[in-house]
């Protein structure tokens, strides 16, 4: 029996997860965590009867305390609350889902405290890559993608020594808004950005995939992973999303891993490592499928994806900037204050204003995520 714990269980990632779990009784969910969704919450404690459940504000976890006194189950709230989730004995597994830089320490310290990672927190390596993947090391714990991308990486890279990578082909759909210029993409509403063509997937990380920044945050969430240089990480728009990734070997031999877009196949392939198990999804036919294109990714247009390689390029503290300046810009563009194509310039005056820190600390990451918070809201 292997025991995991979620963090972002009622998001999509960890609904995902939860279903990996129903269909595999060999897994047992011992901790669950989420923002607000008191009711999901509730739901879900009744059907896996975790140990813990955390909700992120004091209201909410004192909601759920009323819904769920009837059950054995300890509620913990916050950061606090995390953290103990993190760390908890039973668990062999973290599996991060939870959306944003709060996923950094509760990562941390489950790393030091021996759990596998299945990660699924872009976050966590944009910002603190750094610091996560050396710790992961000295622990000897693993870092297993759940991202689709990273994960057929992952995936293709198995069974290969170490260093022999020519080239990492990292696909991308290209979103929605594939083909259109920056003057197609003025008045863009809301709810055009979340029509995503291939994947269901939450609100922000949807509007990352529309502006293309998703792709960028992959690219240096990559770079970690697979220990690369930037140069060895291409990307690749590839609109039907049935090549996941690929990886191309110094005899130039191309690898990939190919599937329906189905993130519960990562998902399982992370908690179930090394081992493959069967998944009941649609099976990828290529009669159905009669051809697969590829394009160059339109950097003009989509400034997002290059002001991601500009970041990592420049390293240190540069990709908190662009982190979090994104995750401000895509949480106004959702309240709809601002226009979609200031996304990009919200990222871009944020990098050029900040003061770069070449080693950042995980105090100096948390500090720049809030100095990018404040700037943006006395500028904007």
């Amino acid at each position: 029996m292997k025991k995991i714990a979620i963090l972002g269980s009622t998001g999509s990632i960890g609904t995902q997860t939860l279903e990996v779990v129903r269909n595999n009784p060999e897994l047992q969910v011992v901790a669950l965590a989420a923002g607000k969704s008191v009711e999901q919450m509730e739901q879900q404690i009744r059907e896996f009867h975790p140990l813990i459940a955390g909700m992120w504000s004091e209201e909410a976890a004192a909601d759920l305390r009323r819904r769920v006194a009837d059950l054995p189950v300890k509620v913990v709230t916050g950061m606090d609350g995390l953290l103990e989730i993190a760390v908890m004995p039973g668990a062999q597994v973290l599996v991060t889902a939870i959306v944003g830089m709060i996923g950094i320490r509760p990562t941390i310290a489950a790393i030091e405290a021996g759990k596998d990672i299945a990660l699924a927190n872009k976050e966590t390596l944009v910002t603190a890559g750094h610091i996560i993947m050396p710790l992961a090391a000295k622990m000897g714990v693993k870092i297993l993608p759940v991202d689709s991308e990273h994960s057929a990486i992952f995936q293709s890279l198995n069974g290969e020594p170490k260093g022999r990578i020519e080239k990492i082909l990292l696909t991308a759909s290209g979103g929605p808004f594939r083909g259109r210029t920056r003057e197609q993409l003025v008045n863009i509403q809301v709810e055009d950005a979340l029509k995503h063509p291939n994947w269901s997937m939450g609100h922000k990380i949807t509007i990352d995939s529309a502006t293309m920044v998703n792709k960028g945050l992959e690219v240096i969430e990559a770079k970690w992973l697979f220990g690369v240089d930037l140069d060895q990480i291409q990307v690749v728009v590839h609109p039907q999303s049935v090549i996941h990734s690929a990886v191309e070997f110094q005899d130039h031999a191309v690898i990939a891993q190919l599937g329906t877009p189905d993130m519960r196949l990562p998902i399982q392939y992370a908690l179930f490592y090394p081992e493959r198990k069967p998944l009941q999804s649609e099976a990828l036919d290529l009669f159905k499928l009669h051809t697969m294109t590829f394009e160059e990714p339109d950097l003009g247009t989509f400034r997002g994806l290059a002001l991601a390689y500009e970041a990592a390029r420049r390293g240190g503290s540069m990709p908190t900037a662009l982190n979090a300046a994104n995750e401000k810009a895509v949480a106004m563009f959702l309240d709809r204050k601002i226009h979609f194509l200031d996304i990009p310039e919200i990222i871009s005056e944020c990098m050029a204003a900040h003061q770069w820190i070449d080693h950042p600390s995980l105090e100096d990451i948390l500090e720049t995520e809030q100095w990018t918070y404040r700037y943006i809201e006395s500028r904007w």
